[in-house]
């Protein structure tokens, strides 16, 4: 019985640590559904996937380019005419402390490809998520994209990701 309580006790202790991620000056945590995904990108930091019962998982791309980036605002710009014609977009600001923490959700038909490919692969009912942490050195970016059904179900996820930093 002893052996047990310790094992459960032990067992208990593993589950509750919260594995961290660095980007930047941030301290990401992760926490269950998130796992860390082989970043595989030239232009990002790390990639972690939100798995998706039955599919493929998508992933959150978090890139750190040093300094303030080409702004907040222009990187905004650059997600939105990811899209065609003109999304649905919702902007939230969020500010802790001195950190400020913008979260961008953008809906319809989104063009997947790489940054300066002409071809694009048009992509109905998608949604992005973005979110900008303002940091003292540099801004961090995070990125993920999918399907309207499966984002609907990871959107809190993702802002709890996103805000992990600094949000006490």
């Amino acid at each position: 019985m002893k052996f047990l309580l310790t094992f459960l006790l032990a067992a208990t202790s593993v589950i509750a640590a919260d594995e961290k991620l660095t980007v930047g000056q941030f301290d990401f945590t992760i926490v269950a559904p998130w796992k860390k995904a082989e970043n595989t990108g030239m232009m990002t930091k790390a990639i972690l996937a939100w798995p998706v019962e039955g599919g493929t998982p998508i992933e959150a791309k978090f890139y750190d380019f040093g300094g303030p980036s080409g702004g907040i605002e222009a990187n905004i710009t650059r997600w939105i005419s990811q899209f065609e014609g003109k999304p649905e977009v919702k902007k939230e600001e969020l500010t802790f402390g001195n950190t400020k923490v913008i979260l961008l959700t953008a809906s319809g038909t989104y063009l997947d490809g790489a940054p300066m490919s002409p071809t694009k692969t048009p992509r109905p009912d998608y949604i992005l998520c973005g979110a900008i942490l303002a940091g003292d050195q540099s801004n961090v970016f995070i990125k993920m994209t999918g399907p309207k059904a499966v984002m609907d179900k990871a959107a809190v996820d993702f802002k709890k990701l996103a805000t992990s930093p600094v949000a006490k």
